[in-house]
């Protein structure tokens, strides 16, 4: 291991950059080696050699397997949820605009790939052996559950709440079925199906509600 490679003595703010981009190649290489070779497969030794950095290096900031994976599935779910926010703020007026562009995000290309699929149902298989990586999930979908519940209270305000979370969660399932089929399918299903898919059950949902359309 070379002195270069912890934050030795230095300008604090040098340090810290160092740090932190030790990290940003250590979270992306425990990535593609999961994707690579599964979460059983993902060593300290398989993420260091993504990483082109020394095994010493991933235990001086992530102390152990279980603890860089953790923190990769968070920085996943960080990512998506950035995305996710950032399409409902830039999205239209309306809920009905808001609510295809959650949806829409859901399938975007830097979100929704093969790779990228790959790795959320390789974290999703282990959540029952791994608790926390049920925390994670849990945390982070409940975050995305709220968004899509406040948009569909305000499709349907005069009704109770309910009425939007049963909505929200259609909507979960649906797009959640599409993934899986995206990975599992990949042939038969596109990005393209799905999001038309999507779209149009919003607006079969909505065709009662003439306000919607």
């Amino acid at each position: 291991m070379t002195a270069q490679e912890f934050p030795g003595k230095g300008p604090r703010k040098e340090r810290k950059e160092n740090a932190d981009k030790r990290r940003r190649q250590l979270l992306d290489a425990t990535l593609r080696s999961v994707e690579r070779n599964g979460l059983a497969k993902t060593t300290l030794a398989t993420v260091a050699n993504e990483a082109g950095l020394s095994q010493g290096v991933a235990v001086f900031y992530y102390k152990s397997k279980n603890g860089l994976l953790m923190a990769a599935l968070e920085d996943l779910y960080l990512q998506y949820e950035n995305h996710w926010r950032k399409a409902l703020v830039s999205s239209g007026d309306t809920p009905k605009e808001r609510l295809l562009a959650l949806t829409d995000a859901d399938f975007d290309e830097s979100i929704c790939n093969r790779a990228s699929l790959s790795i959320w149902f390789a974290f999703w298989g282990e959540q029952n052996f791994t608790p926390q990586y049920a925390s994670i999930t849990q945390r982070f979908d409940n975050n995305r559950t709220e968004a899509i519940e406040k948009v569909c209270q305000e499709l349907f305000p005069t009704e109770d709440r309910a009425k939007a979370q049963e909505l929200s969660r259609w909507i979960d399932t649906l797009t959640d079925g599409y993934w899986q089929r995206m990975h599992l399918f990949p042939e038969s299903c596109s990005r393209e199906m799905a999001i038309k898919g999507a779209r149009d059950f919003i607006e079969r949902m909505l065709e009662p509600f003439p306000e919607h359309n």
